[in-house]
């Protein structure tokens, strides 16, 4: 199947762009969207064939769970074991936005995003695109858009020269506003642990959480 570009700067385009990338997920297919922080490889996230083949998109193994970004607060709540309070503190902070946060997972969901360990990783990204998308077809599977390995796509040329035809919809927001991965945190137990600095500080989580940000790095 050919891969198809669209340019969601153009309001016609960016109609035909969410029908056509929504159809793909609901056939089990791959999407290349834009987001705040950069540009993401997506599918359905409770497809477990559709993550399999976006981890071998990726040439990436199942040791590296893939990140589910979610399209509101409210889908949060159907997807962990407990919303904790440091969890609703981070997320009315930081979401939408570059927070990404481990928590515990909901034991019934019917998905197999790697080795998890119990836990997802889950992000509300500030991109006006990738939200209508993820309110269209619900949680997506997503993970930057680069061959494992690679750097990762700010500009949707540089997902399409590393994944080519195995993508069959492209959408194209023009260029990644903050343009480097989100921060990781993980608070699936215990105390709260920076797993991946990226666009929030250690400082600025520090502040909200009441913590000594020095504390929340990894030693």
């Amino acid at each position: 199947m050919p891969a198809t570009t669209y340019n969601c700067l153009d309001p016609d385009e960016r109609v035909q762009g969410v029908a056509a990338a929504a159809d793909a997920i609901r056939s089990g297919d791959l999407v290349v969207l834009p987001t705040d922080t950069v540009y993401g490889i997506g599918a359905d996230a409770f497809n477990n064939a559709a993550v399999e083949k976006l981890l071998a998109t990726k040439r990436r193994g199942p040791d590296m769970p893939v990140p589910v970004l979610v399209g509101s607060w409210l889908t949060i709540q159907g997807l962990v074991r407990e919303f904790t309070d440091s969890a609703a503190t981070l997320v009315e902070a930081f979401w939408p936005g570059g927070l990404s946060i481990i928590v515990p997972e909901a034991p019934s969901l019917p998905w197999n995003l790697g080795d998890t360990r119990g836990t997802v990783l889950l992000r509300m990204p500030n991109q006006p695109l990738a939200l209508e998308l993820l309110r269209e077809v619900g949680p997506m599977a997503v993970s930057s858009a680069n061959i494992s390995g690679n750097a990762p796509a700010t500009k949707i040329h540089q997902a399409r020269q590393q994944f080519g035809s195995a993508v069959p919809v492209y959408l194209d927001g023009g260029e990644a506003e903050i343009g480097e991965p989100s921060t990781i945190i993980d608070i699936s137990s215990g105390h709260p642990v920076i797993l991946r600095e990226g666009a929030i500080t250690p400082e600025r989580i520090g502040k909200v959480l009441g913590v000594d940000p020095e504390s929340m790095r990894r030693k």
